[in-house]
């Protein structure tokens, strides 16, 4: 589908084209109109000078004004009159029998043929005695005057026929030289409506291209900016006004969406940390009930026993401790420290806590450089290799851990590698929930705090997991050059 902007454009094209058309049709159409008056006046002068000359021609002759008599009278002046006028005369009886005429080859019997009857009537009964049939002859347009010739008396003597032959080659010649100034304007013009549709056509879609844009890169989960621009179409600056509007609904369902999501998120978190305060407080009541039950201070066990029901109690107490400070971490991050960091120096520092020698490293850099606090990135480190320790079986020959270090165009890359057990697929897009383990013991809360970690930096992390053959995480996080 063609864009609005070719669209606007191609409009505008032919539009122009539409209109050099026309333009070109109405020049021929007045061209050919002015060349039809002009032949028609020019027949008229002519005409209006012969009968002149034929009035005074009859009102100096000696001969009587009869019908008879004018082939007499016009004998020797007839060619004169042809010669003086340029045009061919011929003289008809009022029965349209021709009497006298200036051609050279006159033959008046056998030649010339008479007037048509329908033009002897359309002569007699038109209000000027005078009737101009046009023919065309052997490619040629004939235009031929017939009127009547009157005695001083107004009383009829005969017809009086000028035949003209339209010469049209000079208006030909002149259309075909405007045609071709015509075409040499019409480019030139048309070069410049191509130039000028391409302008307007850009200009008209800027303000849309803008909007456009803008709504592509909307999104829920970021803040959106409005448009400030202002266009001078009305059309334009409604559909601003209303993209901004829905900027600020949008903002404001994002806003209740995230408070509905973080109220949800206490409430199933709630719900885990009492669950997991409630599992050590039974075994801890039952103990209470048996000490109660069986103490006897004459027993000579009872310091034995009370040493076994004093550390039941301080176990089941460590755990409730350890769910409630995960639970404190994950809801309180510490404020950040950022500094300067040397992420290969550091994370070589995190693997110096654990004692398996499986874990391999390498950097293909001596130094990287990012900003961030430097107890959370340790932190971050410990937690993928505790993870990946725990997701390696006591039982299997050959463990692998290996974490590498390097930077490319997304920044510094961690990368941290088992060949365990993997996660499996079902498990996947939950493993970043913060209530979700895949572990008998602890909270699940270790991989959603450094995810949170990570996203705080503008960082990401993902994985990559194969069941049965190891998973590998990929934590990048922003490059600052030294």
């Amino acid at each position: 589908m063609l864009s609005l902007r070719i669209r606007i454009f191609l409009a505008m094209i032919v539009l122009i084209l539409i209109a050099s058309i026309l333009m070109a049709s109405i020049s021929l159409f007045q061209f050919k109109s002015e060349a039809r008056n002009y032949h028609q006046e020019r027949l008229e002068r002519k005409e209006d000078a012969v009968r002149e000359h034929i009035n005074y021609i009859l009102s100096n002759t000696t001969y009587p004004l009869t019908e008879k008599n004018l082939p007499l009278i016009f004998k020797d002046k007839i060619h004169e009159l042809s010669d003086i006028h340029s045009v061919e005369i011929n003289i008809y009886s009022l029965k349209g029998n021709l009497l006298k005429s200036s051609k050279a080859s006159f033959a008046v019997d056998s030649i010339s043929p008479p007037i048509p009857k329908y033009i002897l009537k359309l002569v007699q009964s038109s209000i000027e005695k005078r009737y101009v049939d046009i023919k065309n002859m052997d490619g040629l347009k004939i235009r031929s005057s017939f009127t009547q010739i009157k005695d001083d008396r107004f009383k009829p003597l005969g017809i009086l026929n000028l035949p003209y032959v339209e010469d049209d080659s000079i208006y030909e010649n002149e259309i075909q030289n405007f045609l071709v100034r015509l075409s040499q304007v019409y480019f030139f013009m048309l070069i410049i409506a191509f130039a000028l549709a391409y302008f307007l056509s850009s200009y008209i879609t800027q303000s849309l291209k803008t909007i456009s844009d803008k709504i592509n890169e909307t999104s829920l989960n970021q803040k959106n900016e409005k448009i400030m621009i202002e266009d001078n179409s009305r059309e334009i600056n409604s559909l601003i006004k209303a993209y901004n509007a829905m900027v600020d609904k949008l903002e404001e369902s994002a806003s209740m969406l995230a408070q509905s999501e973080r109220e949800q998120a206490w409430r199933e978190m709630a719900k885990q940390v009492a669950h997991e305060i409630k599992n050590p407080l039974t075994p801890m009541r039952l103990t209470v009930q048996s000490f109660q039950r069986k103490f006897d201070e004459n027993d000579p066990n009872l310091r034995q026993k009370l040493n076994d029901y004093t550390k039941t109690l301080i176990q089941q107490i460590d755990t409730m401790t350890a769910v409630a400070s995960a639970f404190s971490n994950f809801a309180s991050m510490p404020a950040q420290q950022n500094e300067t960091l040397n992420v290969v120096e550091v994370v070589e520092f995190s693997l110096d806590i654990f004692n398996e020698e499986f874990i391999e490293f390498q950097s293909a850099e001596p130094e990287i450089i990012t900003v961030m606090d430097r107890t959370q990135l340790i932190r971050i480190i410990t937690n993928l290799v505790k993870n990946a320790i725990q997701a390696i079986p006591e039982i299997q020959e050959e463990k692998r851990i290996q974490v590498s270090v390097y930077q490319n165009w997304e920044g510094v890359v961690i990368l941290v590698k088992d060949n365990g057990v993997g996660i499996d697929p079902d498990y996947q897009e939950r493993i970043f929930e913060p209530k979700f383990t895949t572990k008998t013991s602890g909270m699940g809360l270790g991989l959603g705090i450094i995810k949170n970690i990570i996203e705080n930096y503008k960082g990401t992390i993902t994985f990559e997991s194969e069941s049965h053959k190891g998973t590998t995480f990929k934590v990048t996080l922003p490059r600052i050059n030294p």
